[in-house]
């Protein structure tokens, strides 16, 4: 049997974690350390001395790479030649002994029943469990580290399941207490499918969620699997071992090694309001209905342990998430996807926000073009896939203009596509449609729009890197700074309007030079800002403009109902009324983890 505290005792060993003893209120001060010592590289953290609780606290188990791979260690590269295998079965008949563990692998992916397991070992209330609150404003207390558990009601078993990570909110609100949580979870997400099998069959459908136990089960719970394809198989090969699962008649089965375990049953038909919530965007996600989960039973086992991290505006610790993941399936996409060579949903800018991608223009080559072609239609296959779907803005470009193109080195990658567009042509909207669920830049809840960037062929410009002397900007705009090779940010008013026509009118015949230098402009709120650090750039940009709605450029045109600009294109990047607040941290809280700092200690050096 595995146990969360075995881990604490084997990373505490090896450098990895420290113990914090100091008393430490879960509403506010664990979040505060917890996004400081994340963002300094520093160890995970227990704290041993929760004021109000009598559990311990964990954070920061996932706050480096090296730490990620260090809890899996024995299992990592097995798990990622059985991805390989999946991507090219010949492989092993090439290799076979780097392949030899494989047959092991596929047989640590079944789950295994069992009678019994440690969560049973006593019950307990909600109202005992810690009450993590991490933003000022947030509605109550949450889960941060939930693993989520549910079953089709039409067709039980483990074949049909799904381990989620989503949102639980554990008082607050409405919520009757001890009796009743949260649970928010969005489109694409595949607890949905067992939510609507339910509406169909006219009843309520199990939940139960898991905190704690085998790491495993945590990344398995964010894991972009295939629909159909159980997170407990993935995580069985990554905990390198069989996921025991309590099996009881009339319940969903219980993972046997969790710290903790809620079991209880959703009305398919009923909601209440859920959050705010500070989430990974860097913004709360305000209030809106979800389902409500009516508890049953909570356990917890003896000596149980309480994970969480904090999410808020990236990097935080959900950023090394995304890494592992892209280490584990990214050689993946290719045969999912042919012709892409690598796509980047980029954490600074939340994920969501920016997908860039790297795909082929291969079909044409007796035809050299500068117009993309294959490329849109690899655009339109990635907003086809799952999480992807939900990009809003897909900067795309092709493979074969530049082969050491890497979508990591984000500045080099931008500089490479403002060289090339078009915005006559290159701009590829989709309107009307879904983003994602923490998004509020559109025109309503789930709802705004896309935007496809696609350029390829030779440069056809030299990006400036200095503001232009004869750049004249109109009333309302001002302190024009340089982002990025070819991008200007520039602070406008916010009652401007009009933005493209105003900055045509005042850069007259200077549009065009203008545009050849910087053919990008992002009207801000405080150019400073954003132009201090890409990160700034990125979050900025891409979380506050909606494509449909915030896109301008200058000599703009309609053509065939086509929209695009034949001098600079300009992003509408400010604050609007119907975005939500950005996440600020409480002062009080921050001076007295200041004082804490200054004190020294075993976090002084992180803090």
């Amino acid at each position: 049997m595995f146990s969360l505290r075995h881990l604490v005792e084997d990373l505490a060993q090896a450098g990895h974690l420290v113990r914090f003893d100091e008393p430490i209120d879960p509403r506010l001060e664990a979040a505060e350390i917890q996004r400081r010592v994340y963002l300094s590289g520093g160890p995970a953290v227990c704290f041993t001395n929760v004021v109000g609780c009598k559990f311990p606290m964990v954070s920061n188990l996932f706050g480096t790479l090296d730490r990620a791979r260090y809890m899996f260690r024995h299992t990592y590269e097995a798990v990622r030649r059985a991805i390989e295998l999946k991507i090219d079965p010949t492989a092993a008949l090439r290799n076979p002994l780097r392949y030899w563990s494989a047959p092991l692998t596929a047989w640590r992916m079944r789950p295994k029943s069992v009678r019994r397991g440690p969560v049973l070992g006593h019950e307990i209330r909600l109202s005992e469990l810690p009450q993590l609150k991490s933003w000022p404003d947030d509605g109550g207390a949450f889960i941060t580290l939930p693993q989520v558990y549910s079953e089709d009601v039409t067709q039980p078993g483990f074949g049909k399941s799904n381990l989620g990570m989503y949102r639980v909110q554990l008082s607050g609100n409405q919520y009757a207490e001890n009796r009743e949580i949260g649970l928010h979870y969005q489109i694409h997400r595949g607890i949905g499918v067992h939510h609507q099998a339910a509406i169909r069959a006219g009843q309520p459908f199990r939940v139960n969620i898991f905190v704690g136990g085998h790491p495993a089960m945590t990344l398995a719970a964010v894991m972009p699997l295939p629909e159909g394809l159980s997170e407990l198989t993935f995580a069985g090969a990554l905990a390198g071992g069989r996921i025991p699962m309590i099996s009881r008649a009339g319940s969903l089965p219980l993972y046997a090694d969790a710290d903790f375990c809620i079991t209880g049953t959703v009305d398919p038909s009923r909601q209440l309001p859920e959050g705010p919530f500070g989430d990974h965007l860097g913004y709360y996600s305000l209030a809106h209905e979800f389902p409500v989960l009516n508890v049953e039973h909570v356990y917890a086992r003896e000596g149980a342990i309480w994970p969480f991290t904090v999410v808020g505006r990236p990097p935080q610790e959900d950023t090394t998430f995304g890494q592992l993941i892209h280490e584990l399936t990214g050689p993946i996409i290719p045969t999912v996807l042919p012709g892409i060579k690598e796509v980047h949903a980029v954490d600074a800018a939340g994920v969501h926000p920016l997908l860039l991608a790297i795909g082929s223009e291969r079909y044409m080559p007796f035809h050299a073009s500068d117009r993309p072609q294959e490329l849109l239609t690899q655009a339109n296959a990635i907003l086809g896939q799952g999480q992807m779907s939900l990009a809003k803005y897909v900067w795309i470009g092709n493979r074969f203009d530049d082969e050491s193109l890497d979508l990591h080195d984000i500045g080099r990658f931008f500089q490479h596509m403002l060289e090339r567009v078009d915005w006559r042509r290159d701009l590829h909207f989709q309107t009307c449609t879904t983003i994602d669920t923490l998004d509020y830049s559109g025109e309503g809840f789930n709802a705004g729009s896309k935007v496809v960037i696609a350029a390829v062929g030779k440069s056809k410009r030299t990006l400036g890197s200095e503001i232009p002397a004869d750049l004249r900007l109109p009333e309302g705009m001002s302190e024009p700074r340089v982002a990025l090779p070819g991008v200007l940010a520039v602070t406008v008013h916010p009652t401007l309007t009009d933005l493209g026509i105003a900055l045509e009118q005042a850069l007259g015949s200077n549009a065009e030079s203008i545009a050849a230098e910087f053919p990008l402009i992002v009207a801000v709120d405080d150019s400073d800002f954003t132009a201090r650090s890409l990160n700034n750039f990125l979050w900025v940009t891409f979380t506050r403009s909606n494509p449909a709605m915030d896109l301008d450029g200058v000599r703009a045109f309609s053509r065939h109902k086509h929209w695009g600009c034949r001098g600079s294109l300009i992003i509408d990047a400010r604050i609007k009324p119907h975005h939500a607040p950005p996440l600020i941290e409480d002062p009080a809280v921050t001076k007295k983890i200041d004082a804490l700092a200054a004190r020294g200690g075993v976090l002084g050096k992180w803090l």
